[in-house]
C-alpha cells in the first residue's frame, strides 16, 4: 500500500514537472515571439490587410527642334479583378468580356483565379473604362493609366519609335532614351479583412507617381515632313521598293530628318503597311513569319542596312589624294570607256569614254578610270588610313538602337583589282549614315561630328535635367583639303553630274551616284546622292537612296532633284535666302510652267504638247519613239528654259 502511495506521488511530480516544464517553454517561446520576432510579425499582420495596387506614372513627352510634341501620353485605365472581393462572378465575366472585346473563356480564367489581384486588359480607352465604372461591380478595379500616343502618326517612326503594352521603350528614341523618359510608379494601399476584402471606410495610403523626364531632339517635324513628302513622291514614281533620306547639320550633328519609306503607324506599330504583305496570305503566316515582318518593317534601314555607296564615295578618294599630295587639280587623264586592271577590263558609266580630261573633270564627270588611277596612286594603305580618320571602320554612334557596321576586306586581301573597284565606291559596304559623316568632315573643315538627335532632357517641372554632349574628333584632314573639295563638289552641280540639283539662287554641293547591286547579274541598282548647302559654308547636307528604282536609275537624274526639291523647301526655312548672280537673274526670272505629262507621247506628239512651252535642251534616253518615263516628273512647277530628260522605250 505504502509502495502505491509512493508510486502515485512520483507520477504526479512527474505530471507536474512536465506542465511546469512545458509552461516555462511557452512563456519563453512566447516572449521570444513578443520582443525578439515583434517587429517581423507585426509587418505580416500588416501584409496581411494591406494590399497595393500600382499608380502608373506618366511618360515623359518627346519634343522636337521647336518644342511641338511628337510622343505625347493620353489617359487610359487598367481593369483588374480582385477573386476575394467577386460577388456575382457570371455577370462580371460577361460585362468585362463585352466591354473589353475578349473571349468569356479569357476572362473566366482570370476571375475564377485565385489570387490576389489579376490583371484583365491595359490601355482600355477613358469611355470604356467610365462605363465598367458605372457597373459598380464587387470586386472589378478601374486604375488610372496612361498609354503612348503620337500626335503625327507615321511621322519619323523608326526613330521616334514606340512603347509596349507596360509603356517601356521597344525601338527608337523610345528605348535609346527609356531610363529618362519612364517614371516611378505611386501605389495605392488598402485595408483589407484577413479573406483579402477591402475594408468600408477604411484610410488609405496614396504614393503618387513620378512623372518621367521630357526629352528635346534636334529633328524638326517640317524638314521631316518636306523630306518624307519628296521620298514618298520619288518612291511611289519609280516603284522602288523604299526610299532612305536623312537631313543633318554637318557642323554639329545635329539630324533634322531621317527618312525610311514606307513608314509606319505608331499609334497601330503591329498593323502591317499596305506592301508588306504585298502577295502574302497574312492568315497563314507562323507566329515567327509575323515577327520577322514586322521587325523588317521597324527596322530603321538608315542605320542598320549596309550597301555598296558607289561614286558617292568618290569623294573620300578624292579627299585622300589631295591629302597625300599624290593629285593636283590639273593633273590629266585619258579615258576611253574603260580600264585594264590585272585579267579584268572595268568600265566607266560613258561606253565611249571621257576622252582626255582633268582631275577636276573627272570628279565632275564621275569618270571611273581617273579614280582608279588616282586609288591606285593613294594606294590602299594610306586609302584604308582615310578610311579610319573619317569613321569608316567605326559605328557612327548615333544615339539610336541597332546601328550596324561597315563591312571592308581586310588590307592583306586587297589586291590591284580591289583597290581598283574601292576607289569608285564598290567592294565593301557602309551604312547611309557612316557616308553622311564622311562627307560632312570632308565640307565643314575637317572634323568628325557625332549624328544624334537627343538635345537636352528636363524634368516635369521644366528644369534640365542632362545637356547631352556629343564627342567628336577635329582636323581629320586638312581646311586647305576642305576648301578644295567644296569647291570641287560644287563644279559637280553647276557642270558635272549633279546638274539637276542645281538652285537658282543658292549654292550647292554634291556627288552623284548608281550602285549596282549584288549579284552584279541582277540589273538592280541603287540611286544615291549626297548633297550640302550652301556649299561655301555647309548648313545642311542630305544624304537620298533609291532602291531598285524601275526605268531610269541614274543617280543624277532621279535621286539628284530629289534633293533640290527638298533644298528648295527648307533653305529659305533655315533663314537661307537665295541670292541670284546676274546671269541667274537673266535666265531664271522668266517664270515657271506646270510640267505637262508626256508619258505615252511619241517624238511627232511631243512637238504639239511641247509647242507652248520654252524650254531648254531635250535629253532623250533610249532608241525607241514612245515616252516611258519623264523628268521633271508630271505636275511639278519648273523653270521656264529648263532640260528634260525623256527616256523611251
Amino acid at each position: 500500500m505504502a509502495r502505491n502511495k509512493t508510486f502515485n506521488r512520483r507520477n504526479v511530480l512527474i505530471i507536474v514537472s512536465v506542465v511546469l516544464l512545458a509552461a516555462v517553454g511557452l512563456i519563453v517561446r512566447l516572449g521570444y515571439l513578443m520582443i525578439v520576432r515583434s517587429a517581423e510579425y507585426a509587418q505580416r499582420a500588416e501584409d496581411l490587410h494591406e494590399r497595393e495596387r500600382a499608380i502608373k506614372a506618366e511618360r515623359g513627352t518627346i519634343y522636337d527642334k521647336n518644342g511641338i510634341a511628337v510622343a505625347t501620353n493620353k489617359p487610359v485605365s487598367t481593369i483588374s479583378v480582385i477573386h476575394s472581393q467577386i460577388t456575382d462572378p457570371e455577370r462580371v465575366i460577361q460585362v468585362l468580356s463585352e466591354l473589353l472585346g475578349l473571349s468569356e473563356n479569357t476572362v473566366r480564367k482570370r476571375v475564377e483565379k485565385n489570387s490576389s489581384l489579376e490583371r484583365i486588359k491595359s490601355n482600355v480607352d477613358k469611355d470604356i473604362a467610365d462605363s465598367i465604372r458605372e457597373y459598380d461591380l464587387d470586386g472589378v478595379m478601374v486604375d488610372e493609366d496612361y498609354k503612348r500616343y503620337y500626335p503625327y502618326g507615321s511621322l519619323a517612326s523608326k526613330v521616334i519609335g514606340f512603347t509596349g503594352s507596360d509603356n517601356q521603350g521597344i525601338i527608337g528614341l523610345e528605348v535609346e532614351y527609356d531610363n529618362y523618359l519612364k517614371g516611378t510608379d505611386g501605389t495605392i494601399l488598402t485595408l483589407t479583412t484577413a479573406y483579402g476584402v477591402e475594408i468600408d471606410n477604411a484610410a488609405e495610403d496614396r504614393i503618387e507617381p513620378r512623372a518621367g523626364n521630357d526629352l528635346y531632339i534636334s529633328l524638326d517635324v517640317n524638314m521631316q515632313k518636306y523630306a518624307e513628302q519628296a521620298a514618298l513622291k520619288i518612291m511611289e514614281a519609280k516603284s522602288a521598293n523604299h526610299v532612305k533620306l536623312i537631313l543633318m547639320n554637318p557642323q554639329n550633328g545635329e539630324i533634322y530628318a531621317m527618312v525610311n519609306v514606307p513608314e509606319f503607324d505608331l499609334n497601330n506599330p503591329y498593323t502591317f503597311t499596305d506592301n508588306m504583305l504585298e502577295g502574302i496570305d497574312a492568315s497563314s503566316l507562323t507566329s515567327e513569319q509575323t515577327n520577322d515582318l514586322l521587325n523588317n518593317m521597324w527596322r530603321n534601314a538608315c542605320i542598320s542596312d549596309t550597301y555598296e555607296p558607289g561614286s558617292a564615295f568618290k569623294i573620300v578618294t578624292a579627299t585622300a589624294a589631295l591629302e597625300e599630295k599624290v593629285v593636283s587639280l590639273g593633273d590629266t587623264f585619258y579615258c576611253p570607256g574603260y580600264k585594264i586592271v590585272e585579267d579584268r577590263r572595268i568600265r566607266c558609266h560613258k561606253a565611249g569614254g571621257h576622252g582626255s580630261e582633268t582631275f577636276v573633270e573627272g570628279i565632275k564627270n564621275s569618270c571611273n578610270p581617273v579614280f582608279m588611277e588616282v586609288g591606285a596612286r593613294v594606294g590602299i594603305t594610306n586609302m584604308y588610313k582615310y578610311f579610319g580618320k573619317l569613321g569608316l571602320f567605326n559605328k557612327t554612334g548615333v544615339d539610336l538602337p541597332g546601328e550596324a557596321k561597315s563591312i571592308m576586306h581586310k588590307t592583306e586581301n586587297v589586291g590591284a583589282v580591289e583597290l581598283a573597284t574601292i576607289s569608285f565606291g564598290q567592294s565593301f559596304q557602309i551604312t547611309p549614315l557612316q557616308l553622311l559623316v564622311a562627307a560632312s568632315a570632308v565640307v565643314n573643315g575637317g572634323d568628325i561630328v557625332t549624328p544624334h538627335f537627343g538635345i537636352e532632357v528636363k524634368n516635369p517641372e521644366g528644369n534640365t535635367v542632362k545637356t547631352l554632349k556629343q564627342e567628336g574628333n577635329t582636323g581629320v584632314i586638312s581646311k586647305e583639303t576642305s576648301d578644295t573639295m567644296k569647291e570641287l563638289l560644287e563644279a559637280v552641280i553647276a557642270e558635272g553630274t549633279g546638274k539637276r540639283a542645281y538652285l537658282p539662287g543658292f549654292r550647292i554641293g554634291g556627288k552623284t551616284a548608281t550602285s549596282e547591286k549584288l549579284p552584279r547579274s541582277s540589273n538592280k541598282y541603287i540611286s544615291s546622292f549626297v548633297g550640302f548647302a550652301p556649299a561655301n559654308d555647309p548648313q545642311v547636307i542630305a544624304v537620298i537612296l533609291i532602291d531598285e528604282p524601275t526605268g531610269i536609275y541614274y543617280g543624277g537624274t532621279i535621286a539628284a532633284p530629289v534633293v533640290a526639291e527638298v533644298f528648295d523647301n527648307i533653305l529659305p526655312y533655315l533663314g537661307i535666302e537665295p541670292q541670284y548672280t546676274e546671269a541667274e537673274i537673266k535666265e531664271y526670272s522668266v517664270g515657271t510652267i506646270k510640267m505637262p505629262d508626256l508619258v505615252g507621247l511619241s517624238k511627232e506628239e511631243l512637238k504639239a504638247a511641247l509647242k507652248e512651252i520654252d524650254y531648254g535642251e531635250i535629253n532623250y534616253l533610249g532608241e525607241g519613239d514612245t515616252v516611258m518615263e519623264q523628268f521633271p516628273l508630271a505636275g511639278e512647277m519648273i523653270n521656264l528654259n529648263s532640260d528634260l530628260i525623256l527616256y523611251l522605250e
